[in-house]
């Protein structure tokens, strides 16, 4: 079965590599990968935020905006204290099998009384809860977060690319793995480039964190599991349900954060070849989606 994961996952990969291969002017062309831009460079248009201590909905003090097409997290309208607000933006519908890319950089400084932890911290959650099922002061989505971090500009390794579990946990070289964090072996990004971070997501069975083009790590069977998410509605949480769909997210923890190019290719329609919107790359038949 790993084998079967394995290679299914380097078709996938390998044909995302060759997002220019085939006619692009060509309809009916199957090898043409059919991008859907999550963000149109000019508003937050299809988004929703969710500001730990507010209602859903509420883009509590501007947190997230868009200057020069780009998605910001900023806190100048936080009045001077953090007060663990932790905001994420979700894209407003779920998806179980798909590559999600984005590249991010941090600038600026800590915002004050945001916690230590999130210096130069950020991250992308996958199979994320529906924001609207969140209660007022819920901190964190249940969720799995493709963990990005900036390097500290002290010679000191720092990955970027980790996986961290709010509400969840995984399987790690096929064994569970009950640490909130797991470490990539990603290289170190110091100061305000941007930098390339992709999600390989095939519902319940295995996921990759590629950073500018690097594998940097795998996991399998993500699913709801205790600790880390506070405030939450109990039905939202059962023990052991593998996560096979959810929402994607964009978190601001304190730090200055911009997001560009967040894009996503569904691997999930049509595999009948006889179809019009038949694609060679998709991974999960979806017999509804053929015509």
């Amino acid at each position: 079965m790993r084998s079967l994961c394995a290679a299914l996952v380097a078709a996938v990969l390998s044909a995302c590599a060759t997002s220019g291969a085939g006619s692009a002017t060509a309809a009916q062309d199957p090898d043409r990968k059919d991008w859907i831009e999550l963000f149109n460079g000019k508003n937050l248009d299809g988004w929703i935020a969710k500001i730990a201590k507010h209602d859903v909905g509420d883009n509590y003090a501007n947190t997230f905006r868009v200057v020069d097409g780009t998605i910001q997290a900023r806190y100048d309208g936080y009045g001077g204290t953090y007060d663990a607000q932790f905001g994420h933006l979700y894209y407003n519908r779920p998806y179980s099998y798909y590559l999600v890319s984005a590249e991010y950089r941090f600038v600026g400084e800590l915002y004050p009384g945001a916690p230590s932890y999130t210096l130069r911290n950020s991250g992308i959650m996958i199979h994320s809860q529906d924001p609207r099922t969140m209660p007022r002061d819920q901190n964190f989505p249940i969720s799995v977060e493709n963990q990005l971090l900036g390097g500290l500009s002290d010679g000191r390794k720092r990955t970027t690319g980790n996986m961290c579990s709010p509400g969840t946990m995984v399987d790690y070289n096929g064994k569970p793995d009950t640490r909130h964090c797991i470490n990539s072996t990603s290289k170190t990004y110091d100061g305000d480039q941007w930098v390339l971070s992709e999600t390989l997501v095939l519902g319940d069975s295995i996921v990759k964190h590629i950073i500018n083009h690097d594998t940097v790590l795998v996991y399998t069977h993500p699913r709801q599991a205790g600790g880390v998410v506070t405030g939450i509605d109990p039905k939202q949480l059962t023990e052991g349900k593998l996560l096979s769909t959810g929402f994607i997210a964009l978190q601001a923890e304190g730090h200055n954060v911009d997001f560009r190019n967040v894009r996503l290719l569904n691997l999930e329609g049509c595999m009948d070849p006889k179809n019009a919107n038949y694609k060679r790359y998709y991974v999960k038949s979806n017999p509804a989606a053929c015509r």
